[in-house]
């Protein structure tokens, strides 16, 4: 029987788990030189190629001296903590990536507590160690203190750390020693991380994750955990609720390298999928039909944040889009809530809103993108987060935010967060930046992203992730802007804005089509202005000269899709259709 190894990477947004995985791909050739070679190969769907982040978990697996190494690729960011959380369960071991010269940030604490709970065996990558002025040293003895403060066993802490760049293609146990090659990681995996037990007795298995093919359906993927699988068989699925519902496995395959293998039987420690089942969630348990066993359903850390999802009623609804309707809307969300674990929708007391909670603005935002290029219009609230009743006490969310500046502007960035009632913690250098920590209410962290990268001309690297639930700060001192709103439907004019420049800045172009009640720029004041903006100039035949200079028009602001989620307030409401990001005032008579 093969020896199994089954490790999942973990670390902060962009510290290198992806281009990490495509030099083990490399090092077992599972690639055929034939064939055109991309980088980041894992992130193969076009918002992760854009964003260069990983939203979904991924698995590729790898043979090396016999042994077969089963690689799950993790997203990094706080908001698909649902996807961490889940696909660590399958791991033994994980693989924990640090940038030499960040060190540990907010989201590795995040994904390294997961895995130490779980109790599985980490070994450190201290990656990117050709940067200027990287510590790796330090970075280490970070990492340890890190495992301590998180109430790490001894067999823990005593973890086996490999210095290298992946992005160069090296590895080696000393940094200032580099190779030509990775296999250092791939022997300290074989050597560090346990095989995967097999556990004798009747099969069980749990579904963590879940893929999709136009023939055959919904296609469940998890790791035995006792005894072996086989195709056509019948099982017991134990659902959520405590019911059971017999099932026949039609197909069973293992992962190989980049693809998947058919296989008839599955052992337990391995990781699989299984076609032919239907009506599965995640969570549920594949278990024997006789004596169904089922394992402990996974608990996925509950949403933070709210928005209100609606359907496009807008002069322009209809336009640009496939899918309108309340119908569309609502077979979408459900469909989305049975893969995304951390996602909730509730329905409201009209057909066509709904709520929909998340992890946070990036989360959600994600989930808008992806139905925007499916063809779906909408029009979503502003973000709401969740307040509770905790003992008696009204409670909201707070998060860890850390933010790396250039100490001349780090004063800018420590008075934008005391003013959303942000606690500075720590205050440190690091190398030629401010390092600084703060603990903040979430609804504080709306909008506070563009403030910071404005007042520190984009110098900041900021990051956050959700703390713990505490009491409520109260309201916050803001001094927001007001509107310009556009009274009239047409096409705006050059001279219309070129007269208002000087009341605010504009969000769109001349000649572009706009609607009464559409948000078109930002009053320099903090009131509400309706604006014509589709009048032209009136002609005569007198002409005088200087009188027709030609108009010099500021260029318009360009939001994000985040961006306009944060900027919006409460009477307004974004209308996302495939070509569009709209903001418009609710009622506006």
């Amino acid at each position: 029987m093969q020896s199994i190894r089954n490790i999942a990477i973990i670390a902060h947004v962009d510290h290198g788990k992806t281009t990490l995985v495509d030099k083990i791909i490399d090092q077992a050739k599972i690639l055929d030189d034939r064939k055109e070679r991309t980088d980041l190969l894992l992130d193969n769907n076009d918002l992760e190629r854009e964003r260069g982040i990983t939203i979904l978990s991924k698995n590729v697996s790898v043979n090396y001296k016999d042994v077969k190494i089963n690689v799950i690729d993790t997203p990094g960011h706080a908001d698909f903590g649902g996807e961490v959380e889940r696909v660590l369960k399958m791991a033994d071991g994980v693989l924990l990536l640090v940038d030499a010269f960040e060190g540990p940030m907010p989201q590795t604490r995040f994904v390294l507590g997961k895995a130490i709970e779980l109790g599985l065996t980490p070994i450190v990558v201290v990656n990117k160690v050709d940067k200027e002025n990287c510590t790796p040293d330090l970075v280490h003895e970070k990492v340890f203190d890190l495992m301590f403060a998180l109430d790490a066993t001894e067999d823990q802490l005593d973890f086996t750390t490999i210095y290298g760049s992946a992005k160069n293609g090296w590895m080696s146990t000393d940094w200032q020693e580099p190779t030509d090659n990775i296999i250092p990681l791939l022997d300290a995996v074989i050597e560090s991380i346990p095989e995967a037990p097999y556990r004798e007795g009747t099969p069980q298995m749990q579904i963590t994750s879940l893929d999709f093919s136009a023939f055959t359906g919904r296609i469940a993927i998890g790791r035995v955990y006792r005894g072996d699988l086989e195709e056509n068989k019948d099982y017991m699925l134990c659902k959520a609720d405590g019911s059971t519902k017999k099932v026949r496995i039609k197909e069973l395959h293992v992962f190989e390298g980049m693809g998947k293998a058919k296989v008839s039987k599955v052992r337990s420690g391995d990781i699989c999928a299984i076609t032919g089942i239907e009506d599965f969630e995640i969570g549920d348990t594949i278990a024997d039909l006789e004596n169904p066993d089922a394992l402990p359903r996974i608990e996925v850390d509950q949403p933070t944040m709210s928005m209100l999802f609606t359907i496009n009623n807008s002069p322009f609804f209809g336009k640009e889009g496939k899918f309108v309707t309340s119908r569309h809307l609502r077979d979408r969300l459900f469909k989305e809530m049975e893969k995304n674990l951390a996602l909730r929708v509730d329905e409201t007391d009209t057909e066509d809103k709904f709520n929909v909670f998340g992890r946070g603005v990036l989360h959600l935002s994600v989930l808008i993108e992806t139905m925007r290029r499916e063809g779906y219009e909408l029009q979503v609230g502003r973000p709401q987060v969740i307040v509770k009743e905790i003992d008696g006490v009204k409670s909201e969310p707070y998060e860890t935010l850390s933010i790396d500046v250039p100490e001349d502007v780090a004063s800018k960035a420590i008075n934008l967060v005391s003013l959303r009632k942000g606690d500075l913690l720590v205050m440190e250098p690091k190398g030629d930046l401010q390092h600084l920590e703060f603990t903040i209410p979430s609804r504080g962290l709306i909008g506070l992203r563009n403030k910071i990268l404005t007042a520190t001309a984009g110098q900041a690297i900021i990051n956050h992730r959700f703390s713990e639930y505490g009491p409520y700060k109260g309201d916050f001192s803001e001094d927001a802007k007001g509107a310009i709103v556009s009274s009239e439907t047409g096409k705006a004019t050059a001279y219309a804005i070129d007269r208002l420049q000087d009341r605010g800045r504009f969000f769109i172009d001349p000649n572009q089509e706009i609607y009464k009640g559409q948000v078109v720029g930002e009053n320099s004041k903090d009131t509400d202005m309706a604006v014509n903006l589709i009048k032209g100039k009136k002609l005569t035949n007198v002409r005088a000269s200087g009188s027709d200079d030609g108009v010099k028009i500021a260029p318009k602001i360009d939001f994000s899709l985040e961006e306009c989620m944060e900027y919006i307030k409460d009477d307004e409401y974004l209308e996302v259709t495939p070509a569009s990001l709209r903001m418009r005032k609710i009622d506006f008579r």
